[in-house]
């Protein structure tokens, strides 16, 4: 059995921004997380290609869709890289390999007699590429995401039967576990509760997209396209890219992380389209909250977007990790904020941790001749050896629950009562005394060896940081043992040379 899980598939209309970032990166971690753990991950992400908003962009341009999609798609490539993130299927919806996936869809679909033709009328957002309500008697129609005038439709369309599976989708979202978190659990309830209404699934007049079988104008609705990405990017460079191969290598997936604005499509209309087609559900639906910075949302009129890029460039990629990861609760909205960030960085990672490492790692070897020391069994201090057992059991609950920045502070707090069992111990003081060496000697063990389990936790957040600490501990850990068997205490080997401390990331100057 594989691990499945999925970013969105992200809108091609521009490159990626902030979010898409932060969304992608919570996906990496648990992915990390998960093939540590010692399971067979499937990692989607991938760019959604097709609609009327990059037909129009496009247009703008003033280059054809498909060469739009090349350049903003190898964007997103580039970008995946940069930040190192560990997807093993990137799908563009423009792929043949794509298309066939939709068109079998479609097949099974009709043949549960669940498409029908029918007029569409209402006012359309390409933005969001989505019908709005908005009432008769309001004086504006505008997208509230938006902000731009929506645009009335009235065309006919084929209709997906969504309320002939008004009682499977009431009991499939009335099971907690199916999406996270409660705040948006109750928004799909009340949404569904008030009665499903079929949904069109084609566009008329819409070139950029994939046609519709057996008709003469009608192409995809997007999101009937985009949706199935995530089944097709399964049997990906398979031979015979099918529905079945799908099934057979790892649908469904066992979770998609998405933002809250889409997430009535990937917890009500997804699900039913999948039932139609005879195929199982996602087991679960997370979706995140928005990012803002300094208290307001960012947009290029208000002239505050942060660009992801010059935040790597700048910060490099740890550090933004850290603060997205660790500072705001997965399923919350988030703020960014400048000052907060620098200084979570630098008393987080370069003070608590990294100069708990350094100066520990500088007293180690000016007393025990460069190398770790010995830790002597008749005089036992096991309060950092508990506290470290405790720390994982937290951390892999944490983390099992997708509550990444609990996880994340359950590292950190180590690291402060580590530093706090350090100070109260006073080890600088207790060497004077000879007599105190062996003392001193399991007090710095248990020190480095703390540390030691902090490097480790921190593998599927921050992997390069982890790896800087593995280093400068000297570490040289068994390959044959697990991730989660190296989270056990006491395998620091005494006598291992400690190469000269050097800062593990730099302290962060607030502009």
């Amino acid at each position: 059995m594989s691990f499945v899980i999925t970013t969105p598939l992200y809108y091609v209309n521009d490159k990626p921004h902030l979010g898409s970032i932060y969304t992608t990166l919570i996906c990496d971690s648990i992915a990390r997380y998960k093939r540590l753990s010692g399971e067979d991950v499937i990692f989607i992400t991938g760019v959604d290609e097709h609609g009327l908003k990059i037909q129009r962009t496009a247009n703008n341009k003033g280059v054809d869709p498909q060469s739009h999609c090349d350049e903003i798609s190898n964007i997103f490539i580039q970008n995946w890289k940069d930040w190192d993130i560990t997807h093993n299927k990137f799908v563009r919806t423009s792929s043949q390999q794509h298309e066939y996936i939709v068109r079998e869809f479609y097949n099974r679909v009709k043949k549960s007699d669940d498409i029908y033709m029918g007029v569409q009328k209402g006012w359309y957002c390409v933005g969001c590429e989505e019908f709005k309500d908005n009432p008769e008697n309001s004086s504006t129609h505008k997208c509230p995401i938006h902000k731009k005038d929506l645009e009335w439709k009235n065309e006919e369309n084929l209709f997906f039967r969504l309320s002939k599976y008004q009682s499977q989708i009431e009991d499939l979202i009335n099971n907690p576990s199916f999406i996270q978190p409660k705040e948006r659990r109750n928004e799909i309830i009340n949404f569904v509760t008030k009665g499903l209404k079929d949904f069109s699934i084609s566009r008329t007049n819409l070139s950029w997209g994939i046609a519709v079988p057996d008709t003469n104008d009608h192409t995809f609705y997007v999101w009937f396209d985009a949706l199935l990405g995530y089944v097709s990017a399964i049997s990906q460079n398979r031979d015979n890219p099918s529905l079945e191969e799908s099934i057979n290598n790892g649908w469904p997936a066992d979770i998609h992380l998405i933002g809250k604005d889409i997430l009535r499509f990937h917890a009500v209309y997804w699900p039913a389209m999948l039932l139609s087609a005879g195929m199982k559900v996602p087991k679960k639906v997370f979706g995140h909250g928005f990012l803002t910075r300094e208290g307001h949302k960012m947009g290029k009129s208000l002239g505050n977007v942060l660009d992801p890029n010059l935040l790597l460039t700048k910060y490099g990629k740890e550090a933004v990790k850290w603060y997205l990861l660790k500072d705001i609760s997965l399923g919350s909205d988030g703020d960014f904020q400048d000052k907060r960030f620098v200084d979570i960085i630098n008393n987080d990672l370069a003070n608590t941790i990294g100069n708990l490492l350094n100066r520990t790692s500088s007293m180690s070897r000016k007393w025990f001749d460069n190398q770790v020391p010995k830790k002597e069994e008749h005089n036992i201090d096991n309060t950092l050896e508990l506290l470290s057992k405790e720390t994982v059991e937290n951390y892999l609950e944490h983390f099992n629950s997708f509550e990444i920045d609990k996880a994340a502070n359950e590292i950190l707090n180590l690291a402060i009562k580590t530093n706090l069992y350090l100070n109260e111990k006073q080890p600088w003081t207790l060497i004077k005394e000879k007599n105190n060496n062996s003392i001193v000697s399991n007090i710095i063990y248990n020190v480095l060896e703390s540390t030691r389990i902090i490097g480790l936790l921190l593998l599927p957040l921050l992997p390069d940081l982890s790896l800087k600490i593995d280093n400068q501990l000297g570490a040289m850990h068994d390959d044959e043992k697990s991730w989660n068997d190296l989270l056990k205490w006491g395998l620091l080997k005494h006598n291992s040379n400690l190469p000269v401390p050097k800062p593990i990331i730099d302290k962060l100057d607030y502009e």
